[in-house]
């Protein structure tokens, strides 16, 4: 009980010497995960704003580059990703929800294996980045995660509880605790995800226009 309290007023402090751009990123940000598990197309606006504001505090507050990158490779999907959801003409049902066949999940590891490690090696080696294998293989996956997430496979929300997961433990392990409830928070909310995205796919799938 004792280290559950120092814990708590660990987070507390660190939570009240927050920059502003760590408080708004992460108030945008829940705003955009819960409206994207409701398959709202409207989540792409504030998980732009929130990305870009992220990139900038990860960057400059955590040394976490690999993530900042990552970010900033957020704010150019969530423009995609808002255009993708509607075809330009406003309505979610132009790009209904799919789910992955096997191929795509071997292509997705396939891919993001290697890619891990290559991202993993070169900054472990060559720049002080912290936690630089996590922080690769965090990265290179939440990036095909972002993707399924603009083409609405419902998987998408699969491989969201295993990298929200694993920041749980990063960004613990580099003091940023409000960040790391954020990604406890997204790993809730992409198990409701998950459950929400599979009954609108068999709801879309069992429609009479369908």
């Amino acid at each position: 009980m004792q280290q559950l309290s120092d814990w708590a007023t660990a987070v507390a402090i660190a939570a009240a010497q927050l920059h502003w751009t760590e408080t708004a990123a992460v108030l945008l940000g829940i705003v955009y995960v819960v409206l994207a598990a409701r398959g709202s197309k409207w989540c792409w606006p504030p998980g732009i704003a929130s990305c870009a504001l992220w990139a900038w505090a990860t960057f400059n507050l955590y040394q976490l580059w690999v993530d900042a990158l990552l970010q900033l490779f957020y704010v150019g999907m969530g423009f995609l990703g808002w255009y993708n959801w509607t075809r330009g003409q406003g309505s979610d049902e132009e790009h209904p929800i799919r789910s992955m066949s096997c191929a795509e999940h071997l292509g997705v590891w396939g891919i993001g294996l290697p890619l891990a490690l290559c991202f993993g090696w070169f900054f472990d080696t060559w720049t002080p980045a912290a936690a630089s294998w996590l922080d690769a293989f965090t990265t290179v996956f939440a990036v095909l995660a972002t993707w399924l997430v603009v083409e609405k496979r419902l998987e998408n929300w699969l491989y969201w509880i295993l990298v929200d997961s694993l920041y749980v433990y990063l960004y613990a392990r580099q003091g940023a605790w409000l960040f790391m409830l954020l990604m406890a928070a997204y790993t809730l909310i992409a198990v409701s995800g998950w459950f929400r995205w599979r009954r609108l796919m068999l709801s879309q799938n069992t429609s009479p226009d369908r």
